[in-house]
């Protein structure tokens, strides 16, 4: 059977076992988040025969440096593993803010020690101590001095129990920064822009909205924010403060009661319309299915869901 070693212990696995599994499970403690390739927080070193089912996660320098999602390798072969250390190998950064947006969001601020090159709807993992999570960027690096977050804090979890606890000065690892599937592209201007999120999935779409914005989009651009309930459009004045001001905006708000009846009355005007979508898996696949049967090309939709740990 292959050997796994990390630092100087070693043991058998089953050929074939997942890489995240074996770890854990002899108490090498690599944190995870989705188990889909996505969040990026089981990222290992590897030296050695591991089957990697999605090597196009990562970037070829960083695969070139050896680096690998635990959750996506399968081990081969003798495998030496190098977890990732958030002391050595993440950014350090300081809270500038912690505050309720709602009873269940928090808005996290951050300021690293060094800038970071990113794009509004990027994602970031955050390290508190050796409990690590995936978010998405709600700020902009052209007008913020500080890296946002729309922490949803309802259920319990290791991150956001933590994060509960956060006050100014308090210091946070940076671990990866990635793309995402969200972004503003200048060459969008003139093309009808829909913003379609559910929770905090508005975070990253609240930056690309004002990305859009700072552009001068010339096209209409519509935010929907879907909520379980009117308490929970925690960002409902900004909102339309920005609509007051920006005559081509507009904003609905919806709650869950009212989605069946909302998404049946959605009709796509123009086909050149592009749809963003961010949230819950439910609620974008909601969306997404509905903008597909009123017409809207399957090329001109991205999303980005938030996928529970698990």
């Amino acid at each position: 059977m292959p050997e796994l070693y990390v630092g100087e212990r070693h043991w058998s696995v089953p050929t074939g076992s997942n890489l995240l599994d074996a770890l854990n499970q002899a108490g090498t403690a690599v944190p995870y988040s989705c188990r889909a390739g996505s969040c990026h927080a089981c990222l290992v070193r590897c030296r050695g025969e591991v089957a990697d089912r999605q090597p196009d996660a990562l970037s070829p320098a960083q695969r070139q440096a050896g680096w690998r999602l635990a959750c996506q390798c399968q081990v081969t072969g003798d495998v030496q593993v190098e977890a990732f250390d958030p002391l050595r190998d993440g950014v350090s950064a300081h809270v500038t803010s912690a505050d309720w947006l709602s009873a269940s969001v928090l808005r996290l601020r951050l300021a690293p020690e060094r800038g970071l090159r990113y794009r509004a709807g990027q994602h970031v993992v955050l390290w508190a101590g050796q409990v690590a999570r995936p978010y998405s960027l709600a700020s902009l690096p052209q007008e913020d001095g500080f890296l946002e977050f729309h922490l949803d804090c309802r259920q319990p979890g290791q991150f956001s129990d933590a994060a509960r606890h956060l006050v100014v000065g308090d210091r946070l690892r940076l671990g990866e920064l990635r793309g995402g599937a969200l972004h503003y592209d200048s060459d969008w201007q003139a093309r009808p822009l829909w913003l379609l999120a559910s929770g905090t999935g508005l975070g990253p779409l609240w930056g690309v909205l004002r990305e859009a914005l700072r552009q001068d989009h010339q096209g209409s651009i519509r935010v929907i924010h879907l909520a379980h309930d009117a308490e929970g459009h925690y960002l409902a004045e900004p909102l339309a403060a920005l609509a007051a001001s920006h005559p081509n905006l507009a904003v609905e708000l919806w709650t869950a009661a009212e989605l069946g009846q909302a998404l049946a009355q959605l009709r796509v005007v123009s086909r050149q319309t592009l749809a963003l979508l961010c949230g819950h898996p439910a609620s974008v696949e909601a969306f997404s299915k509905r903008l597909f049967l009123a017409g809207l090309p399957r090329n001109q939709l991205l999303a980005d869901v938030f996928l529970p740990r698990g």
